[in-house]
């Protein structure tokens, strides 16, 4: 019985390495197509080999993909700095831009003015502005340190602003020509004679006041064979010893027949604009300054 396993185990052994040998010797052989178990076992392995890898892929993919979304949002942030960067920069370079020109514009009037009249200018800064009703004022950084007096006048570029009211030894205040009265303790009664720039001596009239629903300052005492006309630029004339002559006041809107039928009053629309106030400048006529001397 012993001798009979042996055998078998002979035997089999025997039928295996003759197939094995069979096996490897037809896969050597030259052959254009695949025997049925090496396809079998081929596509069994294929099928296998898949499913690990398409879970290895995607694993791959997905930490592909956190990276370039962390390298998205890294230049989204880099972007987003030089955006902001460029526009701090452009706000800066418009503001200077505004100033530069609002500057040379004050440089070119005062130059100009100076050789018409030989009046200093003293250039200051708007520190702020009160809305009240019944005390309309503004507050400029220049005071008596710097030669500022009470009754001086304040112009822009544009056209003429109001007086100076108070003085401290570094700030002044200043009372607008929209506050103009005649009655009015604030302006000390101050109307301005006027007239008319290239006419002097053939117009003259009193900007006596304001009117404020129009918006306008009014001109009376103009005579009737007075030459204003509309569209005419309304200048200071000098007289009465407070507001230097020639700073422009405004244009000549409307021209008509006054109350009392002997004389016309006319609006003037303001040169100055009122809303946009920076720089400003106290006029210092030259006996003025003299006496500062």
């Amino acid at each position: 019985m012993l001798n009979l396993f042996r055998n078998k185990r002979l035997f089999m052994l025997m039928i295996g390495m003759i197939l094995t040998i069979a096996i490897i010797g037809f896969s050597l052989s030259d052959r254009k197509e695949l025997s049925w178990p090496e396809k079998f076992l081929k596509d069994t392995f294929g099928y296998v080999q898949q499913w690990f890898y398409k879970p290895a892929g995607s694993i791959a993919g997905f930490f592909e993909d956190i990276r370039g979304l962390k390298e998205v949002y890294e230049e989204n942030e880099r972007l987003r700095s030089v955006a902001a960067a460029y526009s701090r920069d452009k706000v800066e370079y418009n503001f200077l831009k505004l100033e530069h020109e609002r500057l040379m514009e004050d440089l070119a009037f005062t130059k100009q003015q100076k050789q018409m009249y030989n009046y200093n200018y003293l250039i200051a800064q708007v520190v702020s502005v009160s809305n009240d009703a019944n005390n309309r004022t503004m507050n400029i950084n220049l005071g008596s340190k710097h030669g500022v007096k009470p009754n001086m006048a304040v112009t822009t570029v544009d056209g003429l602003i109001g007086l100076v009211s108070s003085v401290s030894p570094f700030t002044s205040t200043i009372t607008p020509i929209t506050e103009l009265n005649e009655s009015s303790p604030t302006t000390n009664g101050n109307s301005i004679a006027a007239t008319i720039e290239g006419r002097e001596d053939d117009s003259f009239g009193i900007l006596s006041y304001y009117d404020k629903e129009k918006k306008r300052l009014v001109m009376t005492r103009i005579e009737e064979t007075d030459k204003l006309e509309v569209g005419d630029k309304v200048v200071t004339s000098g007289l009465g010893n407070v507001y230097p002559r020639g700073m422009v006041v405004g244009t000549v809107e409307t021209k008509q027949v006054g109350d009392m039928g002997l004389t016309y009053t006319a609006t003037v629309k303001l040169a100055a604009d009122f809303d946009r106030l920076y720089e400003v400048f106290v006029v210092q006529p030259p006996e003025m300054e003299e006496q500062e001397r």
